[in-house]
């Protein structure tokens, strides 16, 4: 029997999560269960982290934890648990259905039914930023073939047993050939793995614009962390039922799942908060460890009591609502749904007790790798590129020679347009000369030499190619 870890958290949190596991044991979900101590308590009593070690210590034996919101105290340096957990436990994916429930629910799309599965892990959100003159800051920005591969594979799996027919990749490798163009080229290789399943691509400025305008167009959506952030909340907010998301974290070992909403401490001992945020987080939870058939029967018991009007008081609407009822009430009325399927929504049906397929990340071979460039960054106030090319060349040798200079990306030497605006950062691209080869060592000597003629130099990039292909960005305008 599987055992899982529950935090039953703050505020609200202790009445949503005894009315969820109330509905979910009714509906004949199997597990044990580890309750914790997360949130304020924990907080306040020291821990900045919000979470003791020994609780740690249960969450990874279990592998699977159902969490509801929790309060983090104002001030104090106190961590937001969500982003330890995420990182710690190498949560992945982050997951989010996004369904219209008109005409229950106001909304602009009363056929919106889509799921956001979002990188969680790498892209911009590595948070590893640098000021690199007094005019330029960078942020990296990593994209890991073994971070494509588990996410948009776990699109696929997830689209394959939820029966959903189609899977789009969001990019903008028009303009990020390298990054965005590794995770478009994965969905490609790993889309022909899945021909039951229908796949197509958008570009994501375009994509995310036609998201919004006709959802409907869309089943599930796979993106890099900083789009699917975005737009997973565009998506959420467009169905008007933000209060009722559920969401779930997957990692190769563990699992988190959990409402999208905050605590609401105004609202807590009241019985009148609405469970259905984490009632969904757990029927992802279900669906995840292979329970599908009770997973597909609490979500339909509760379309249908939502279809019957029975509302809690953040969505009742009168002339649509037929009855205002409070956590534990709503919690019986679903109960009694059990078994029973929505007439005017559209029930569910999950592959039968099919856990998900998710294979650990396979290392490919290695590529034949071959050091063919190097760009040096220059910090330089001048303004006018052909003078900065008159000091840089000052540091050439026999080996390698100045090819290009680029500033925020764009070439401006040679040929550079004097109406382009530069910056106090330069890019000097350094080739090898004919019949010549570039390694460490002429690396090394290129910085000497800029330390002897005054040349602020800022950092390298080592250009490579693998196996005979280009693996670098060209300059704007090249």
């Amino acid at each position: 029997m599987t055992r899982i870890t529950v935090a039953k958290g703050d505020g609200i949190g202790p009445e949503i999560m005894d009315a969820t596991l109330e509905i979910i044991l009714a509906a004949g979900a199997k597990f044990e269960i580890d309750e914790i101590a997360v949130g304020e308590q924990v907080y306040l009593a020291g821990n900045t982290s919000g979470i003791a070690s020994e609780s740690w210590d249960v969450i990874r034996k279990n592998k699977v934890f159902l969490k509801a919101p929790i309060t983090t105290p104002q001030g104090g340096g106190y961590k937001s648990l969500n982003v330890t957990t995420r990182k710690f436990l190498g949560l992945y994916s982050n997951v989010r259905p996004c369904m219209s429930l008109h005409p229950f629910v106001s909304t602009k799309h009363p056929v919106m039914d889509i799921v956001i599965v979002r990188e969680n892990e790498e892209d911009l959100y590595a948070g590893i930023e640098h000021q690199q003159t007094d005019e330029v800051v960078q942020c990296l920005k990593l994209i890991s073939r073994p971070g494509c591969e588990k996410i948009v594979r776990y699109a696929f799996e997830y689209a394959k047993q939820q029966n959903r027919k189609k899977v789009t990749c969001f990019t903008k490798d028009n303009i990020m050939k390298q990054t965005d163009g590794l995770f478009h080229q994965v969905f490609d290789e790993i889309a022909k793995e899945y021909p039951e399943i229908e796949n197509e691509h958008w570009i994501i400025d375009i994509g995310a614009a036609k998201m919004a305008d006709t959802p409907e167009s869309f089943d599930v959506i796979v993106m890099p962390n900083l789009y699917g952030d975005v737009l997973s909340d565009v998506a959420a907010q467009i169905t008007g039922s933000v209060g009722l998301a559920g969401s779930a974290n997957i990692g190769e070992e563990c699992s988190m799942f959990e409402a999208i909403h905050g605590s609401a401490p105004r609202r807590a001992g009241q019985n009148v908060a609405n469970p259905s945020g984490l009632l969904q987080g757990a029927i992802m939870m279900l669906n995840h460890i292979g329970q599908t058939d009770v997973a597909e029967k609490v979500q339909n018991a509760w379309l249908k009591t939502l279809e019957d009007g029975i509302h809690t008081y953040d969505i009742f609407k009168e002339g649509i609502s037929k009855q205002k009822v409070g956590t534990k009430e709503f919690a019986k009325a679903v109960i009694a749904n059990l078994g029973h399927k929505p007439s005017i929504l559209k029930p569910v049906s999950y592959a039968k007790n099919s856990a998900l397929n998710l294979p650990k990340y396979k290392r490919k071979p290695a590529a034949n790798k071959q050091l063919v460039g190097v760009d040096v960054f220059v910090h330089w106030t001048g303004s006018n590129p052909n003078e900065l090319a008159e000091k840089i060349k000052k540091i050439e040798s026999s080996d390698v020679k100045l090819s290009m200079i680029t500033n925020r990306g764009i070439k401006v030497w040679p040929d550079g347009f004097q109406e382009t605006f530069c910056t106090d950062h330069w890019r000097c691209r350094f080739k090898p000369t004919e019949n010549a080869e570039i390694n460490k060592s002429t690396i090394i000597e290129l910085l000497k030499q800029a330390v002897t003629e005054n040349i602020d130099t800022i950092k390298t990039e080592n250009l490579y190619s693998f196996d005979g292909k280009a693996a670098y960005s060209l300059g704007q305008g090249q």
